[in-house]
Order: structure tokens, then sequence, then C-alpha cells
């Protein structure tokens, strides 16, 4: 198990205000609701100090530069910062870190803005960290399998550098030739592949982060299983609350010798999602089980990314198998038997690496692809047991049915991780309405048969306020208190995660936790 280096010091936090975690509970006060404006621009004597550490061009305060930085992937939510730094080195991060937290300013970590949680955005007047200019591959180790690698670099780089020596970086998100890893450690990533290589966490041995005080630990072994906590496993996943990710070692993993891909026809959702579970309970672990339902699959060929799917189906199943090349033919035989049984209507092999590559094109830009249909995505994110996808996908046809929504099913069928996706016009106040409720309900859905509210994008802002659907009061100011272990004045990523509106048992007035409040410099 690894721990920190012997360098790192974390201290424990000082619970602030008058009322201590034992006297609040959580309750359903709506914390993250209502506009999300920024609140007043930074003191100037904050920004000349910042572009001293890293230069008068890498620091953003114009409103039309910070409009770019407003939203993530999630437009539904906005909220322009106060500014932003584009730092260029480890210690440009820790410097101008220790200048906003000297002064009291709020401060969060952004990759390439692909999220799909609202994680980057500012709240509480932070001052968003663009982590674009610490983007190279800083080290290949093949013989012990390892990258260290800069948290800018886009995560399907590292393969495309080492592809030539037989390897690859396993974690696939679609978003994989535009996200970058430090992103990717922050939100824990997934991807279709994860159903056998493992999330992001499984592929991560070492992380250098900036603490919110400014100081620069290593967590992890780098490879080297370490006695003590495992401060890696609670950093990767953290949404960038416990502090700044600035270098990372990654494990590296042979290309397989053989991979075989099918594409799986279905005339009704039901059978597709009831061959997920026969799949599965056969005893096959494919390396991705991924299904298209039709209005995705309408949308994918009308577009640019138009991978020859028919579109005269209700659903695809993307079935890929891969390893040593003896025994993978019976394999993919036992595979279209399963599919054939459970009434697909046609089952075929990709024929070459091109046929493979296009499909896998086809479905890594499914989101993309879906901007045809409307001006805005609301893109859920909600982990299921398998065998109960036939009827929650019903179900969710029938709430974006009440709402007079048009929904889209694109998602890991393996690990029943689901990505409903809601096309709507975010200038209509009316079908913004509509589509939070929806999502609302679907949440709900997932969660009362047993799933989570999300299983890779991260519960950020958008998915604050359904922590409760899941964990207790207690377990909520367990995680808190961890996170105060890290991030003990609030400053880094505050308003994400967890909530920490609360309501007093005794009197039921909603109060602030005070553990958790973004204190400023003259109030400590």
């Amino acid at each position: 198990m690894a721990q920190a280096s012997k360098s790192e010091s974390i201290a424990s936090p000082t619970v602030g205000g008058t009322l201590q975690a034992s006297e609040v509970r959580t309750t359903d006060y709506p914390a993250t609701n209502g506009p999300l404006t920024s609140s007043n621009s930074l003191d100037p004597s904050v920004v000349e100090k910042l572009r001293r550490v890293v230069g008068e061009a890498c620091v953003l305060t114009d409103p039309d530069e910070l409009m770019v930085y407003e939203s993530d992937g999630l437009t539904i939510h906005k909220c322009p910062p106060t500014a932003v730094v584009i730092p260029g080195s480890v210690d440009e991060v820790a410097a101008a870190v220790k200048i906003l937290a000297d002064a009291g300013v709020p401060f969060a970590p952004r990759g390439a803005g692909t999220g799909l949680s609202g994680g980057a955005l500012s709240r509480s007047g932070s001052v968003i960290f663009e982590m674009a200019r610490l983007n190279r591959i800083l080290e290949i180790d093949y013989e012990n399998r390892t990258a260290t690698v800069e948290p800018g670099v886009i995560n399907l780089h590292i393969s495309q550098a080492t592809a030539p020596q037989g390897f690859h970086y396993a974690p696939d998100p679609s978003s994989q030739s535009a996200c970058t890893i430090g992103g990717n450690i922050a939100e824990n990533s997934g991807g279709p592949h994860c159903l056998k290589y493992g999330m992001t966490t499984d592929h991560i041995l070492s992380v250098d982060v900036v603490l919110p005080s400014g100081e620069v630990v290593t967590l992890g072994g780098g490879g080297i299983d370490r006695p003590g906590y495992d401060l890696l496993g609670l950093f990767v996943g953290s949404e960038g609350t416990f502090g700044i990710a600035v270098r990372a070692k990654v494990k590296l993993t042979p290309l397989p010798e053989s991979i075989q891909t099918m594409l799986a026809e279905f005339m009704t959702v039901t059978d597709a999602s009831r061959t997920v579970s026969e799949i599965i309970a056969a005893g096959i672990l494919p390396a991705a089980l991924e299904m298209l339902d039709g209005v995705t699959i309408r949308a994918i060929e009308n577009s640019i990314f138009a991978g020859g799917f028919p579109t005269d189906v209700a659903a695809l199943l993307i079935i890929e198998v891969d390893g040593l090349a003896a025994g993978l033919d019976a394999i993919s035989e036992v595979l279209q038997r399963i599919c054939h049984e459970n009434n697909a209507r046609a089952v075929r092999v990709a024929k070459d690496e091109t046929e493979r590559l296009k499909l896998w094109a086809a479905r890594k830009r499914a989101f993309g692809a879906m901007g045809r249909v409307d001006t805005d995505l609301m893109v859920q994110d909600a982990t299921i047991p398998r065998s109960r996808l036939p009827e929650v996908l019903d179900e969710i046809y029938r709430i974006a049915e009440r709402h007079g929504l048009e929904v889209a099913n694109v998602f890991h069928a393996g690990d029943g991780n689901l990505h409903p996706n809601i096309s709507f016009d975010g200038r209509d106040p009316d079908q913004v309405r509509r589509v939070k409720s929806a999502s609302d309900q679907i949440m709900r859905l997932c969660t009362s048969v047993g799933g989570s509210i999300t299983g890779e994008h991260g519960v950020g802002l958008d998915k604050i306020d359904f922590m409760k659907l899941i964990f207790s009061d207690e377990d909520l100011r367990r995680m808190l208190d961890v996170r105060d272990a890290f991030n003990p004045l609030g400053l880094c990523n505050p308003g994400k995660v967890i909530p920490s509106i609360k309501t007093c048992r005794f009197c039921g007035f909603a109060v602030e936790d005070f553990r958790h409040k973004v204190w400023s410099k003259h109030e400590i």
C-alpha cells in the first residue's frame, strides 16, 4: 500500500465557528441551485504577484478571455472565474498557489475542460489554474513499463508515443484525443476498455501534488508497494479538492497479441440489454462492451463521424475481446452465439484494423455527433447492476417522454455505466427546467435499483446534491474530515463533491458548516 513521501506533512484541520460536526446534519437545502455568479474581480495586487511568477501573458483577467473558462463539457452550468493562471512549471504552480493561499483566495485546477460534472468551474470567486502548458512526456521506461508525464499531456499521446515499442496507456475515455492526464486523475476517468483493464486509479503509480498551502509532496511509491495509508488512492478521484497534480508516473500495458471486434444489431433495446448480462454471466470478460441506441446511431450516421452503422435498428453492441490469438476465435464464436440467442439480427466481425478503428472512432465521437441534434447536451452518468439494464432503460425513455424531451443512450454496458444524453436548447428556460427535472428523476431511478450517481464523470458541481441519495450524514461527515486533512481552509476547488450546507438538528435552520468555509486571510 502506497503512502506519502517522507517530506510530506498533512496537517489536521482546526474546526472553526460555533457548531461542531456532531451538531449538524445534511438536508435537502439546495446548496448548488440558483445562478453561479462570480464574485468581485481579483485584487490587483494579487494579480501583479501572479504575473511576476508566471508572466504577464499567462494571467488572464479580461472578461472576454475568462468566458472561455465559464463551463466545462457540461454547459448547463456556467460561471466565469475571477482570473486564470497558466503556469509553465511545477515551481510556478507552487508559487502561484502560495500567493493565493496567503491572500485567502480560492482556486481550482482545470485540465482540457472536457469534464462532464462542472468540476472545473470557478466557485466562490476561484482563480482557475489552466494546466495546458505542463504538457511534456518526461520519461518512458520500457524496462519497468512506466511513463512519467506532466498533467497537461493528452491521454492518447501516451499510447501514440509508446505504440512503436508495443505498449499503450489503457484507460481510454471517449474524449481521449483531447482530455489530459491531470483531469483523468482528478476524476478517476474510465472508458470503454476499463471493463477489462480497470479505471485510472489502477494505472497511476505516483503523483506529485501541490497542496493548497503551496507545499509540493509525492503520493505513492512509483510502482514500489510502500507501507502506510494509501494516500495516492485517496487523491485519485478527489476531483481537484485535495490539491493540484503536477506530475504523474503511469503504468504502461503491453498491446494485446490479437483483437477481435464485433458489431451486433438488435431490433429492441431490451434484447441488447439482456445480451450484455448473459455475456458476463457466461464468464467472459470482454475488453469492451458498449451499447448505442437508435437515437445515438442516427446522430452519428448523420454526422462526419459516420461509422457505417445500420440506422434501422434499435440498438447496437460493440463487443471487443483481446489477448492471445490462441482461443480467441472460440471466444468470439461463443459471443456471437449469445447474441443470436437473444434475437440479434446480425453480428459481424471487423475484418481488419482499419474497420475496427472506424467503429471505435464513431463510438467515441458520439457525444460530438449530438451537436447536430440541438445546441446543448446534458450528459448524465450513473452506474447500475447489469441485470437491471432492461427495466432501467425503459423507464429512462418514459421519463424523457413525460418531460417532452428526447434521450439518447450510449454507454459502457459491460459494467452498467449509463450515459443518458438529453439534447436541448440552453437558451430556453423551460427546456432547461425540464432537463434538470428529468435528470433528477434519472438519478433517483438509478440509485433506487442499487446503483450509484456516477461511474466515471465525477460528482463535481452537477451531482453534489445527489450525494445524500447514497451516503448517510455520517458518511459525508467522514469524507469532509478526509478533505480537511489535505485542504483545511477549503481554498482548493470549493463547492464541489461533498455538500457543505447543513441544518442544525436542534432548531432546523440551515446554517453554514464553518469547517468548509473559504476563509479569507483576515478571518484566520
